[in-house]
């Protein structure tokens, strides 16, 4: 079952920035050519045949390892390709964040409002910003109403957050530094936070060569023209590979004509794709999807199962023990995905440690929280089958904090499920509604599954 696109362009002959009124997609296929982006003769852009908004479909048949398009490094929208790359070289020093996005988006703000731009075409794909709909734009009350539980609400709070600390504290002195280059008037926190979500959306980040990961941080993200079009599904049929010299999106399987190609951001569970953009496929659709247990929850469910003020404290003292071994924090959550734990070790110990008795704890802690090899393997493969075999008071320990953690929802898996069956009622719901319908149903599948295999 197809998904949602990213995010819906701008309908078809509507005037965009750069498109002098022209149907978009003409205008920005005839900056393609001129940029050197490379389009397969046997694929088409268009929004007939995608799922919505517009798409690439195959024009004829495609078999596995077909190049699709060929994009240089020289058509990519980054910091180092804007037209203000010199200024933002200069200022690095002072563009350090935690996101490391400043430089891209500052690039994007000139870009996107530069009258003479040279991106004006690609930009024209989007009439404007205000079709995003990420979570972050939802009011705060239809947040916390739809996706309580989910984990979205408190991820967009921290992002609002950061945006609002990265305007405040990099983007605007920057700004107020180069008046001929920026104008806070028009380059506004509202814009500034809608190119955050248009990069959360549609970048790429490149991942880096393996002999790099422990040195290096993150490849900053780029604005890929063509590649950004293709919609996701987990069960892709195409990949964006890389090269020193250019980008090419590469078909992974065979398909049909008329066949809409997507492409993959990654494992992604469905509450990720609709914090980062704005959409969540449909069950069973998202192979990858997971729910979460927070860290905290198993200690509460611990803490309740607890019949004396010594067994409390032996569960405070067990519980810091692993935050000592850092298996713990009090932000961090479990991973369950459909087929097996995602975060094997870290619930594998913490339920251990916390069913322990005193004279076992104590010992493990002389042990420095080492054991056995082979008891240790067996211990930390947490499969759906390994879970059912579980020891009894760990059964029920993961148990309660289950029954915790979907008590934490407004509506239990039932009434999800009542609502996607019947048709008339699922049609009224609002795009929003259908969305975060989605994010919670799959997690509350997976909670549900995990009762089922340690009941």
């Amino acid at each position: 079952m197809a998904s949602a696109p990213k995010r819906p362009k701008a309908a078809a002959g509507s005037s965009a920035p750069g498109s002098g009124g022209a149907e978009p997609l003409s205008g920005f296929l005839a900056w393609c050519g001129r940029a050197g982006v490379q389009l397969s003769p046997k694929v088409r852009l268009s929004r007939e045949g995608a799922v919505a908004g517009y798409g690439m479909l195959a024009a004829a048949e495609l078999e596995p390892g077909e190049v699709l398009c060929t994009v240089p490094r020289s058509a990519l929208l980054s910091q180092h390709t804007s037209s203000i790359q010199a200024l933002l070289r200069e200022g690095q020093e002072s563009l350090q964040s935690q996101s490391g996005w400043v430089p891209l988006l500052l690039a994007l703000l000139h870009e996107y409002t530069a009258s003479n731009s040279h991106w004006r075409p690609y930009f024209s794909l989007w009439q404007d910003f205000r079709s995003l709909d990420h979570p972050m734009f939802w009011p705060e009350e239809e947040r916390r109403r739809l996706l309580q539980g989910t984990g979205i609400p408190e991820a967009v709070e921290k992002d609002l957050a950061n945006i609002h600390l990265e305007y405040s504290s990099i983007i605007l002195p920057f700004m107020e530094s180069h008046p001929n280059v920026f104008d806070p008037k028009l380059h506004t926190l509202e814009l500034y936070k809608q190119l955050v979500a248009f990069v959360m959306a549609y970048s790429f980040q490149e991942p880096l060569e393996e002999e790099d990961e422990d040195e290096k941080g993150p490849n900053p993200p780029v604005m890929v023209p063509v590649a950004d079009i293709l919609n996701h599904v987990a069960n892709h049929n195409a990949n964006l590979e890389y090269s020193p010299q250019c980008l090419r999106l590469v078909t992974t399987q065979p398909i049909s004509k008329g066949q809409e190609i997507f492409n993959t951001y990654g494992q992604m569970a469905n509450w990720q794709l609709l914090h980062m953009y704005g959409f969540a496929e449909p069950y069973p659709s998202n192979t990858n999807d997971t729910a979460h247990i927070q860290m905290v929850t198993v200690r509460t469910a611990a803490l309740q199962r607890a019949r004396s003020e010594a067994q409390q404290r032996l569960v405070s003292e067990q519980w810091d023990f692993l935050c000592q071994l850092e298996m713990v924090g009090e932000e961090g959550a479990f991973v369950l995905g459909w087929d097996e734990v995602l975060t094997e070790e870290e619930l594998s110990v913490t339920l251990k440690v916390l069913c322990m008795s005193q004279e076992e704890f104590q010992e493990y802690k002389e042990q420095d929280g080492w054991e056995d090899d082979n008891e240790e393997e067996e211990n930390l493969t947490l499969s759906n089958e390994a879970l059912s075999r579980l020891k009894p008071p760990c059964k029920q320990l993961l148990y309660d904090s289950v029954l915790l953690t979907l008590e934490s929802y407004r509506s239990d898996l039932k009434a999800e499920q009542d609502l996607l069956h019947n048709k008339e009622a699922y049609e009224k719901l609002s795009q929003r509604e259908k969305q975060a319908l989605h994010v919670r149903y799959g997690q509350k599948r997976i909670l549900h599954q995990l009762l089922e295999l340690v009941h």
